[in-house]
């Protein structure tokens, strides 16, 4: 079995598996220290204008262009790291194919030489 046909045959469970894989590692890495720093500075802002005295109808939607912003900030990121995540997710899993599929021809190679040298021993003992 060649690296084309071993591919062919665990193509839909390994792209399954690597979008699993990488929409969990995507999901706790879009949100970063940048977001998390820009978070906190609408906070700040927030707090300043309300401690200022501004009246609550200009200081919610500041808030909420904040959060919503915050809110993109994090989705875009997480599409970008899925993408490149499932990338490596697909090389890695790949080369555990081929990493498995050599073993297993290693291991055939291994045994039939020692096949072979037990034939020759018994033959000899003959």
């Amino acid at each position: 079995m060649d690296e084309a046909e071993a591919t062919q045959q665990v193509s839909p469970e390994m792209e399954r598996m690597a979008a699993q894989r990488a929409k969990v590692r995507a999901r706790t890495a879009r949100w970063d220290l940048d977001t998390a720093v820009f978070a906190f500075a609408i906070l700040i802002i927030v707090i300043i204008l309300l401690f200022q005295g501004v009246v609550v109808e200009i200081v919610a939607p500041v808030a909420l262009f904040g959060l919503t912003m915050v809110w993109l900030v994090g989705w875009r990121r997480g599409r970008q790291l899925y993408q490149r995540f499932y990338d490596e997710e697909l090389s890695k899993l790949g080369q555990e194919v081929k990493k498995v599929i050599t073993g297993t021809v290693e291991k055939t190679v291994e045994e039939t030489i020692e096949e072979k040298v037990q034939k020759a021993l018994r033959e000899r003992w003959r």
